[in-house]
């Protein structure tokens, strides 16, 4: 019985002991701190550059067709073809210019008998004045059937529509020709009335392409217009680019970058910033002089690479944490380790 009691004894110490190295390791781990790396941040001068989506589209465009409809006689250009101000596209039927051309003769020579008898004193003013209405009309109607039997292109351009071929009737539906100047080509882009008077005619911007990858092609603001969008607070802004050697295209995407100038500002790597999950608000852990860490929330701008421009929330020279950001919390004592 005493031998039992003796084992109840140390088995109940020893149960005590192991509580006892339990609860020490137990506070050992609770009061161990977190482990993290850290960085200084600082500010520098940061080009303030803003994004737009457009798509390219040619400097002028015009639809060639004659003013009526005839028969289409004969065609010279093809979709593709290069023409230049004042080339022929194509000759509609000629019944109609011919029986003006006649007309004009006849005219002539009509308006050239009146007008020497004028001069004797042979016919009357109202006689004179009526044949050289005749004839004033005669020429007008002969130079406007000549300009819609024998259609030229009004530009120097591509054709990059053909809506017909040779022997179709014409029949006013949609243009026989559309020409289209390339070079140099536009871009129309919509930006914040906040940015109204920091946009300038003549300022360089950068232009990129799907087509063209990363290639960055100069263009400048050509037109501002004048009046703000009241429902969007934006206004519509002309970029132009030469385009000399027509490799930008209408109907290409595109996106031009604007700077808006440099601004001195705190820049912070991408693994120091956190997003707290449901209200997206980014934040920062600030390493403090006495260990601790302080919870910033930050107002981020450009990312550029791997790093982010602070608008706020974050001062220069100040130290942050680049990970072990999990186990942290306001006001925590953390240590720090090298990388």
């Amino acid at each position: 019985m005493k031998r039992f009691n003796t084992l109840l004894i140390i088995a109940a110490a020893g149960m005590m002991m192991s509580c006892g190295q339990q609860n020490q390791n137990t506070q050992q781990m609770v009061e161990e701190n977190p482990k993290v790396t850290v960085t200084t941040v600082n500010a520098e001068y940061v080009s303030q550059l803003s994004v737009y989506p457009t798509t390219v589209e040619a400097d002028v465009v015009n639809n060639i067709a004659p003013q009526s409809s005839a028969r289409i006689s004969k065609i010279y250009v093809e979709i593709g073809d290069k023409v230049n101000a004042g080339q022929t596209l194509a000759i509609m039927d000629k019944v109609n210019l011919e029986k003006a051309h006649l007309q004009l003769i006849n005219d002539s020579i009509e308006f050239g008998r009146i007008a020497q008898l004028y001069e004797i004193g042979a016919t009357s003013t109202s006689d004179y004045e009526a044949m050289t209405l005749k004839y004033d009309v005669s020429k007008r109607t002969y130079l406007n059937l000549l300009e819609n039997t024998i259609l030229k292109s009004p530009i120097s351009g591509i054709v990059t529509a053909r809506n017909y071929d040779e022997g179709d009737m014409y029949a006013m539906t949609q243009p026989l020709f559309v020409i289209q100047k390339i070079d140099p080509v536009k871009m129309l882009i919509n930006i914040s009335e906040s940015q109204y008077s920091q946009i300038k005619k003549g300022m360089e911007v950068d232009i990129t392409t799907e087509a063209y990858g990363d290639q960055v092609f100069k263009g400048v603001v050509d037109l501002i217009h004048p009046t703000i969008n009241a429902m969007t607070h934006t206004f519509a802004v002309e970029v132009r680019f030469a385009n000399n050697d027509m490799i930008l295209r209408p109907g290409m995407f595109a996106r031009v970058t604007v700077n808006y100038g440099d601004n001195f500002r705190v820049v912070v790597p991408d693994r120091a910033v956190m997003k707290q999950v449901g209200s997206g608000e980014q934040y920062v852990y600030v390493l403090n002089d006495d260990g601790t860490v302080t919870y910033s929330v930050v107002e981020l701008g450009r990312r550029m690479g791997n790093r982010y421009e602070v608008i706020s929330g974050l001062d220069d020279n100040a130290t942050v944490v680049m990970t072990g950001q999990t186990k942290l919390k306001n006001g925590i004592a953390v240590d720090v380790v090298k990388k």
